[in-house]
């Protein structure tokens, strides 16, 4: 499965990426495949083991932020790995016929 999220701290003004970082911290020493753009971290795993990291991410947050918003997607997939890279590929193959 695929998890796009995002994790916001609320009350903490508006600079927000040393926050956003702890989530991502933890998202990278997962260990599991992943990618943070602008807007989201994406996340390759079993639900159980991308939902602890899910958990862990926010609570690093939780831990200096008053409030957290939590925005997620899941590609529940089942059978389907390095759905992260082949997903993208697909789409830059259409994109250059």
């Amino acid at each position: 499965m695929i998890v796009a999220f995002s994790v916001t701290p609320l009350g903490v003004g508006e600079d927000v990426g040393e926050y956003v970082a702890d989530a991502v911290r933890v998202v990278r020493e997962s260990g599991l495949p992943n990618r943070t753009d602008a807007m989201f971290t994406s996340i390759e795993g079993e639900w159980d083991e991308v939902m602890d990291v899910i958990r862990r991410a926010v609570a690093a947050v939780e831990r200096r932020a008053p409030r957290v918003s939590l925005v997620l997607k899941a590609d529940i997939r089942p059978g389907v790995t390095d759905g992260l890279t082949s997903k993208v590929e697909t789409v830059e193959r259409h994109l250059a016929e």
